[in-house]
Order: structure tokens, then C-alpha cells, then sequence
């Protein structure tokens, strides 16, 4: 049986479900739980004894959801997020990335959604209808989007959809306006917190996770999961002004650019007279810091940011971002 879901998760869906619509886009920044939410929706449109609330978690269409088996569900990922999250590949795929034939994709193949648009035209194994969950619908190229295009506009009668985005303005406008648009909500402080407490993070880390996460509970709790990660956060500000490689060195490079944009971040917004969302005040410089040196950092960042997936040379990508962050923490001007 799957976990329960998150209160504001668990409101979200009560709201969807109250609804008609075969094509759902759920949208808004990473951490707010999009694939939760979209997989509860699929699990209730196949569910055989639904509930205004979602699926029942019982039945059978329930526990094969729950072990990734389900004839009339299809779930479209990168291959690294299917890897990631425990969804089995296709037999092909699985065979060549087991062969070293070529690594998984960091993105929506086209011959996937092929295959998952043939799915949609056949009859419905169960008798509830068919779905398709695809997340996160940027991974989706050009080619991708336009083979899913037509099946939108003109879907088979029990089939439905669910897109689920971290960076919806990515996906082509005619994919966002053939779907129903639902922006996902951001819980309060204290019920995020409550729910960490839930998973077992501790009250003090559970709050550094959460604003570390610019209030994301998703987030904070894979943040979380590692038990010194509070300390290396706080310690974050005085490593990177002293130009120290090693406290960058255990994150993959789109991680450490995120790290640097957050404390970018806080920084712009306290010299501009706003507070820190992500690092507590005392953990900051306290010395203020030019504008000008923090916006040019702030521009680095942004196109390290657009190359950091793909990089010639990862240490020394890593070793730039650390020369230009102790920089920018000790100019002058």
C-alpha cells in the first residue's frame, strides 16, 4: 500500500478529482510534490472503488499500481528518473543500458511516447479507462511534444492524462493549451514542518531543511535525509569566501550551481533590503557586499546554470564556480 499523502497534497487531489478534464498539467517549482500528485490522480481514475478522496488502496488495480505493474497505466520519465525512482524500463531500453550500449536518458525519449500514444488506442484491460503520466513534461524535446500533440487534441474515449512540471513555460504552447492548468500549492511553515516531523526528521533539522528548501517540503526532505547536511549548509558562506573546492566537492554540478544561486540570492535580497529565504542571517557575511559584484556573479550563475548537466571538464567547472563565488564574497567593488 502506498504512504499517505501530504495534507496540502491530499486537499489538491479532493479538488482535482471534483473536476472533469482528460488532460491535467500540474505545475509549479520543484518540491512541491507534482509526481505525488499526479500519480494519486491516475491511482483514483483506475482505482475500482474510488472515493471522493482518491483510490481506495486496496484493490487490485491499487497494488498493481503499487508494484509498477499496471496494464492500463503508463508512466513516461527521463530513463535516469525511472532508474531513480524504482519504475522498470522497457525490456529494449533496460537491455541496452545494461549492455553499455548507450546511457539512460536524461530525457523524455521519442520512441517512448510512441509506444505510450499506441497504448492509448487500445481497449482498456481493467474497464476503467486508460492513463498516461508524464513527468517532468520539460524533459520532453520539440519531437517528443509533437508526437503527444495530436493525441491531445484528439484523445481515444478512456483515455486520460496528467503532466507533471517543474518548469512548465518550457513545454510548447499548444501542449499547455490543451491541458487543464493546476498550480501547485505551497503548504504553511507549521504544516510542512508537522509533516517532516511525520517522516522522522528531527524539529531543528527539519527547519534548516525546509528553509535550505526555499520552503519546499518535498525537498527539504531528501535534503534532510543526509544527518551533517544542516552543518555543511551553514558552514556554506565562510567555505566559499575562502575559496575552499572541498565543500562543493560531494555535489553533482547542477547541485552546486543551485547552491551557489540560493546564496547569491540571499545576498542580493539582504543588500536590497529584503530577508534571506534560504540561509539563516547569521550565516551570511557581515559585511555587505557590492551590488554590482553580486549581479555579475548573479549572471555567471545563471549560464553556468545552462551548461551544468552537460559539462567538458566537471572539476574544473566546479573549481570556476569556487574561484568566482570567493570573488565575489571578497570584492570590494
Amino acid at each position: 500500500m502506498s504512504a499517505a499523502l501530504a495534507p496540502w497534497i491530499a486537499r489538491q487531489l479532493q479538488a482535482l478529482l471534483a473536476q472533469r478534464g482528460h488532460a491535467w498539467l500540474l505545475q509549479g517549482p520543484s518540491g512541491l510534490g507534482q509526481f505525488d500528485l499526479a500519480l494519486a490522480l491516475v491511482r483514483a481514475w483506475l482505482c475500482d472503488q474510488p472515493t471522493p478522496q482518491g483510490a481506495c488502496g486496496t484493490c487490485a488495480s491499487c497494488h498493481a499500481i503499487d508494484v509498477h505493474a499496471h496494464t492500463d497505466l503508463v508512466v513516461l520519465m527521463p530513463e535516469t528518473e525511472m532508474l531513480a525512482r524504482g519504475w522498470p524500463l522497457p525490456e529494449k531500453a533496460q537491455a541496452d543500458i545494461d549492455d553499455k550500449k548507450r546511457k539512460p536518458s536524461r530525457d523524455i525519449r521519442v520512441d517512448a511516447m510512441r509506444e505510450a500514444i499506441e497504448f492509448a488506442q487500445r481497449t482498456s484491460g481493467r474497464g476503467r479507462g486508460k492513463a498516461l503520466l508524464i513527468y517532468p513534461a520539460e524533459r520532453m524535446n520539440a519531437v517528443t511534444a509533437n508526437a503527444l500533440l495530436k493525441t491531445l487534441e484528439e484523445p481515444p474515449g478512456d483515455a486520460r492524462f496528467v503532466l507533471a512540471s517543474d518548469a512548465a513555460h518550457l513545454l510548447l504552447p499548444t501542449i499547455r493549451s490543451r491541458c487543464l492548468a493546476h498550480t501547485m500549492a505551497w503548504p504553511a511553515e507549521p504544516e510542512a514542518l508537522a509533516w517532516l516531523a511525520g517522516q522522522g526528521v528531527a524539529a531543528g533539522a527539519g527547519a534548516a531543511a525546509l528553509r535550505a528548501a526555499g520552503g519546499r517540503p518535498s525537498s527539504a526532505l531528501t535534503w534532510a535525509a543526509d544527518k551533517d547536511s544542516a552543518s555543511q549548509w551553514a558552514a556554506l558562506p565562510r567555505a566559499m569566501a575562502r575559496g575552499d573546492v572541498a565543500a562543493l566537492a560531494p555535489l553533482s554540478l547542477p547541485e552546486a550551481v543551485d547552491c551557489l544561486q540560493k546564496l547569491c540570492h540571499d545576498l542580493l535580497a539582504r543588500q536590497l533590503g529584503a530577508a534571506p529565504r534560504f540561509f539563516d542571517p547569521a550565516d551570511l557575511p557581515a559585511r555587505a557586499l557590492p551590488l554590482a559584484a553580486l549581479t555579475r556573479w548573479w549572471k555567471l550563475l545563471a549560464e553556468s546554470a545552462r551548461s551544468a548537466e552537460h559539462p567538458l571538464n566537471a572539476g574544473l567547472a566546479t573549481e570556476f564556480l569556487v574561484s568566482s563565488a570567493h570573488q565575489a564574497l571578497n570584492s570590494k567593488s
